[in-house]
């Protein structure tokens, strides 16, 4: 049976970390439209672990909205965190700002420790604070967890129900630390919080450091590229207005508070994923791609794809498939992603064509 909405979005402070990051931005722009008598405040420490300028072209029509206020700074900074809690004092909190990446993080762990797990204390503990004084505070905290948290289950799909003790990464770590903190802060404050396990966000303005994208540079420079696992790995490919679709959904429902028979909290936390439940061939999507890049213009007809590709083996902190069950989801929101992979990368490559290459006709 659904659940019903408990908490309204319209009229409320809302502040969304990560803000000028792929679904950050995305996601305000929808609340921004949704619930234009809402605040958005949003927080992103603009670092260059990709293109800045991507994120500064998603944060400019962002900040084109009166009610939506920009902050540069770091979550990993105690005081600014702290500082903005009792400035603009928010209601609903959806910290999506996080060092990504699998493979990264083998190379900067220092970046993961910083951002995810000290960036996610400040913002729990701030949480915690916002109820003082008998202060209502923060009515439900919202969090991106990720697909990684699974590590190399052999049982697919992957459910909430599973155990994910064995992460085959330090950002797939820290993201399973981020539910154990939760769950902590959930039981011993009584904060309301969700946890979103993503799995692979794609679309226009996505990530650059994504395979999807990288592919996109690579085979337009007439480079190769290289698919892992000989192209045996499967993911569960979402499209980023699906999940913000998904993320919108749930941030109207707070998991209930209620006693337990100990007379203790029972802790208002609950996790989710939110996938495709659809995985798909790593063969078969780059063959799609290079399709639709070629429709979009920015591959030639003749392209000789076979010449641009190599196969090779897994990398170091990769996992062969990435599969979804999303009926905990479906059940409770009534909502299952739906657009196609074809339909998605293909609105991928047309905002490509018209951000990087102003050679090719619009």
């Amino acid at each position: 049976m659904m659940l019903q909405d408990n908490v309204k979005l319209g009229g409320k402070t809302i502040l969304v970390t990560g803000a000028a990051g792929f679904v950050g931005s995305n996601l305000a722009k929808r609340l921004l439209t949704d619930y234009p008598d809402s605040r958005i405040i949003g927080i992103d420490n603009m670092n260059d672990y990709y293109d800045v300028r991507i994120k500064e072209e998603r944060l400019k029509s962002l900040e084109a909205c009166p009610q939506f206020t920009f902050i540069k700074g770091n979550i990993a900074d105690k005081s600014l965190i702290s500082g903005i809690f009792t400035e603009y004092r928010p209601q609903i909190v959806v910290n999506l700002a996080a060092q990504a990446g699998v493979r990264y993080s083998i190379a900067n762990p220092d970046a993961y420790v910083e951002s995810n797990l000290i960036g996610f204390f400040n913002i729990l503990e701030a949480c915690r604070h916002s109820y003082d004084n008998g202060s209502e505070g923060v009515l439900h905290l919202v969090y991106a967890s990720s697909s990684s948290v699974y590590g190399s289950n052999k049982k697919v799909p992957y459910s909430t129900e599973d155990r994910v003790d064995n992460p085959v990464s330090l950002y797939a770590a820290t993201k399973k630390s981020n539910e154990l903190m939760a769950h902590a802060y959930s039981k011993l404050y009584d904060i309301p919080s969700t946890g979103l396990r993503f799995f692979t966000v794609y679309g226009p303005a996505g990530r650059p450091d994504m395979a999807y994208f990288g592919f996109t540079d690579k085979l337009r420079a007439g480079k190769t590229i290289q698919i892992f696992n000989y192209g045996h790995c499967k993911r569960d490919f979402t499209y980023i207005d699906d999940i913000v679709e998904g993320v919108v959904r749930v941030m109207l429902h707070a998991p209930e508070r209620m006693t337990g028979e100990d007379g203790l909290p029972v802790p208002p936390y609950k996790v989710y994923n939110i996938g495709n439940n659809n995985p798909e061939n790593l063969l078969d999507f780059v063959t799609i791609l290079q399709e639709e890049l070629v429709t979009a213009g920015i591959l030639p007809e003749d392209y000789d794809f076979e010449a641009h590709k190599e196969l090779v083996p897994m990398q170091p902190g990769d996992v062969p498939v990435t599969y979804a069950d999303t009926a905990p989801l479906e059940e409770d929101f009534g909502f299952k992603p739906s657009t196609p992979l074809r339909e998605g990368l293909r609105r991928f490559a047309e905002w490509y064509r018209r951000y990087y290459d102003n050679s090719v006709d619009k």
